[in-house]
């Protein structure tokens, strides 16, 4: 728990095969995996700058109260996950807080504390999201994400799918609109 920004409720992992990263976590009996190929980033900053925006791969599970989330870059595209293959090779990249209306609040105290926003952005009408990080402890890469727009809703399909999963149907594919594909 952070004074400031609440509860932690997510780990993220960068990845380079995030079909071969679902199925080592299904095995360890996490999931069901909510998979969306093509994410779809519509605004993006890296290093405070405007930039094209990365392809992204995301998968989104519950392990408790803790969402995980798998991240595959399929691009070159300047990116934090494209930064964190090339110097840590896959690894847990962020610890995430969510907000639902203090977002400006929670950027603006980072900001002060002196964290540096790496990247952010926005995917489609969905909340906005930033990494933070801090030039004394680089490694603590924190992620604030917005859950506007229906990702607080997404989130909460994702954390109830989990409750009394019983290991089948480890991955469900979600179409460009965020729905399961039949």
């Amino acid at each position: 728990m952070s004074l400031l920004l609440g509860a932690a409720r997510q780990i993220g992992y960068v990845v380079r095969d995030i079909e071969k990263a679902m199925a080592q976590w299904a095995r360890l009996g996490v999931g069901p995996w909510f998979y969306k190929e093509d994410v779809g980033t519509t605004e993006f900053r890296y290093r405070g700058e405007a930039s094209p925006p990365p392809a992204l791969s995301i998968a989104l599970a519950h392990s408790g109260d803790l969402q995980l989330e798998l991240i595959q870059q399929r691009d070159d595209a300047p990116s934090l996950y494209r930064d964190t293959l090339r110097e840590a090779g896959e690894a847990a990249q962020h610890v995430a807080y969510w907000t639902l209306d203090r977002y400006d609040e929670h950027v603006a105290a980072l900001l002060g504390l002196g964290y540096v926003e790496g990247h952010g952005g926005r995917m489609g009408t969905r909340g906005r999201f930033g990494y933070f990080m801090h030039p004394d402890l680089p490694s603590a890469m924190i992620e604030l994400s917005e859950l506007t727009g229906g990702k607080g809703e997404h989130f909460q399909r994702v954390r109830a799918a989990s409750e009394g999963w019983d290991g089948r149907d480890p991955v469900r594919r979600l179409t460009a609109a965020g729905s399961p594909q039949a």
